[in-house]
């Protein structure tokens, strides 16, 4: 038995298909052979917009604040890490390690 490539479909094609099984004017699997995916399949789809169809009417789900930055921490990171930088590359010019430093 061949077996049948994964296949993706789309957002609408799901909710067309959930909301067909939502109505129960066809059975699961006059769905499936209908739009030619597995009743599991349509079971889950269905399952997913009932849960989410609350998000519809009720509230929003809230975002998470974002962190608040700490501005003077990152000015004193940056610094540091020049400094570092500014060190090290100082000593590979000394150490004839770096082309850039003795031009």
């Amino acid at each position: 038995m061949a077996r049948r490539p994964r296949r993706n479909h789309s957002p609408a094609f799901k909710a067309k298909v959930a909301v067909a099984a939502i109505k129960g004017e066809k059975t699961m699997i006059e769905l499936a052979q209908e739009f030619d995916v597995h009743p599991n399949q349509i079971k889950q789809w269905r399952d997913q917009l009932l849960e989410g169809a609350t998000g519809v009417f009720g509230e929003t789900p809230k975002a998470e604040p974002e962190p608040t930055i700490d501005v003077k921490t990152l000015h004193a990171k940056i610094g540091e890490l020049t400094l570092e930088n500014d060190f090290l590359s100082g000593a590979l010019g000394k150490a004839g390690l770096l082309r850039s430093a003795r031009k």
